[in-house]
């Protein structure tokens, strides 16, 4: 197998370990969130969160031709987080039940932040082209569409300060949070708020959606926040034990998408999103089976 081979060798296998450290702070988080997008019915969020990066990335485009920015990659993907929060705020506040949908408020959020993305990034590209500083003007792929096999020191530290921010901030909220996940009516009148529930749970799908785009890219960064919770909810109704098979699963689609990358040469991303959805459609398969045979025993019981 390809995979022991670059495990023998020292330097391949040094830059597998940052991978997987950076890959696990990812999978970990999102396999935690992915319950509760899934319960919400949030998962187009995900791609309205990750394409309003596209605003992010014009603006600190912008930022940096004028010079306000540092010319430094860090810098700029910090703009792009920032951005993808006030993003994900304003879903929030503007999404309504009775006026507003929240799918709506995404899509409009969505296509807003990619036109505002290429005309700050065409202008910035200009302005810098004018002070001489064309070279600070990142392209979108630089900073959007990273690669889990790229990952350094850097990115696993960044991963799992924002993992550990993120998992803390959800274990601190988690009664209010699962009360109004799971029946909203019912924790309104229990005084939960829930305006503030979602402001909050937008917040962490923000964070965890920007890192995530790290590992998969922008378009592929949904996928970590679906599927492991999808695939969970086949196994069990019970939300820890649903929780843990999510973050199971996001780790299992992490190591064979790994594997598969290395033994087919084939981008990583990718791999771990399809391994991912070949978990999905193995815990529906078993769901399946395992409903036949409970009604199967429960005929020949009564019989």
């Amino acid at each position: 197998m390809q995979t022991l081979e670059h495990l023998r060798e020292f330097g391949v296998s040094g830059f597998l370990v940052v991978a997987l450290l950076a890959g696990l702070s990812v999978v970990a988080m999102c396999g935690v969130l992915s319950v509760l997008v899934v319960v919400k019915k949030l998962g187009f969020v995900g791609q309205g969160v990750s394409h309003s990066a596209f605003g992010g990335v014009g603006l600190a485009a912008l930022l940096a031709a004028v010079g306000v920015l540092p010319d430094w990659p860090l810098a700029q993907l910090v703009v792009v987080v920032l951005f993808c929060v006030a993003a994900a705020l304003g879903m929030a506040a503007v999404s309504d039940k009775r006026t507003v949908p929240v799918d709506t408020a995404i899509g409009m959020f969505l296509v807003g932040s990619m036109a505002l993305g290429a005309v700050l990034t065409q202008v910035a590209q200009g302005v810098a082209a004018e002070r001489g500083r064309a070279g600070v003007v990142q392209s979108w792929e630089a900073i959007l569409f990273g690669s889990i096999l790229t990952a350094n020191w850097e990115d696993v530290i960044v991963g799992w300060i924002v993992c550990v921010a993120v998992l803390v901030t959800a274990w601190i909220i988690r009664r209010p949070l699962l009360f109004w996940a799971f029946d909203e009516d019912s924790a309104s009148a229990f005084g939960v708020r829930g305006r503030a529930m979602k402001t909050v749970l937008m917040i962490l799908l923000a964070l965890a959606i920007v890192v995530a785009m790290r590992l998969a890219g922008v378009v592929l960064a949904t996928a970590l926040l679906v599927l492991p919770g999808a695939a969970a909810l086949k196994l069990s109704d019970r939300f820890w034990p649903v929780t843990i098979l999510s973050v199971l699963m996001g780790v299992a689609g992490l190591v064979l998408g790994l594997v598969a990358s290395f033994e087919l040469s084939w981008q990583p991303g990718p791999c771990v999103v399809l391994a991912m959805t070949l978990l999905f459609a193995a815990s529906v398969g078993w769901s399946k089976l395992r409903s036949v045979a409970s009604v199967a025993g429960a005929s020949a019981a009564s019989t």
